[in-house]
């Protein structure tokens, strides 16, 4: 079963697929064919995106699903006469705020994601920086200024949550891979001893670790569940041995593992 669904913004259109997805996970046996329709300004764009969507709902032969977070008003009215199911997140919400705080609202676009501090914005870039500067092990001289050292095998997740957490949190983060070498004696390397209280560590599944080795090295040792087995058994009895907290990541989302990570070592986003 197929359906079309739109996020229309007169921003990014970030909260506007971030809420729908979210919405849309909950009906797993329907396939979404997904459309984003950003920076929808003027009379002119919101008639152009009601075309679309009315020329969608012909082809199908269903009303499409479009979750709208539009601010202007005469743009949403002209959007609620399309042929699809409208969910109008501000019209939802907007009206009781306002009603409840006993304030207008301001009504300007694209402000979810505009840079309004300046301070947040440079401590968003450092932190992005920091985290591709202390990427994989390359750096570790600077461990001291790390909010949380992610380490963990090779391919299980610890660079995109770093940069996740970077980007959304503020958090400086590096990250270290552990290998077959380190799990001979269940030693941690010298570099993360003196840190200790910052490690966080990443297992997964052998056999997802194995399937996404294989998209990278099909066919090699590195790749083999032999292989993926053997590392992650070293790395789960040195997480123990040295009381390092962990995740097991293979059925959680990026998003998912940032957010236990800040739980459960206790850490304060920079960023609201």
């Amino acid at each position: 079963m197929k359906r079309t669904a739109f996020y229309l913004s007169d921003g990014t259109g970030i909260t506007a697929e971030t809420l729908g997805h979210s919405m849309l996970s909950q009906f797993g046996d329907i396939e979404f064919v997904q459309i984003t329709l950003p920076f929808v300004q003027s009379d002119e764009q919101t008639r152009e995106a009601v075309a679309r969507i009315n020329k969608a709902a012909r082809e199908d032969g269903e009303k499409p699903v479009v979750f709208s977070t539009l601010v202007n008003s005469d743009h949403r009215a002209l959007l609620h006469d399309c042929e699809g199911l409208v969910l109008d997140l501000f019209g939802a919400f907007l009206n009781p705020l306002e009603d409840e705080l006993g304030v207008r609202s301001n009504h300007k676009i694209n402000q979810s994601h505009a840079i309004r501090d300046a301070e947040s914005y440079r401590i968003r870039i450092n932190a992005v920086h920091f985290a591709l500067d202390n990427d994989d092990g390359a750096r570790t001289r600077h461990y001291d200024q790390a909010d949380v050292i992610l380490i963990g095998v090779s391919r299980s997740g610890k660079t995109p949550t770093c940069l996740y957490l970077a980007l959304q949190f503020g958090l400086f983060t590096a990250n270290y891979p552990l290998t077959e070498d380190d799990f001979d004696d269940l030693r941690l390397p010298k570099s993360l001893v003196e840190h200790k209280d910052k490690l966080f560590g990443l297992t997964i599944n052998a056999e997802r670790l194995s399937a996404i080795r294989s998209e990278r090295k099909a066919g090699s040792r590195y790749a083999s569940l032999r292989q993926c087995d053997m590392e992650l058994r070293g790395l789960e009895a040195m997480y123990n041995k040295h009381g390092i907290p962990y995740l097991d990541a293979t059925e959680l989302s990026i998003e998912e593992i940032s957010t236990r990570v800040l739980a459960m070592k206790g850490l304060k986003r920079r960023l609201q």
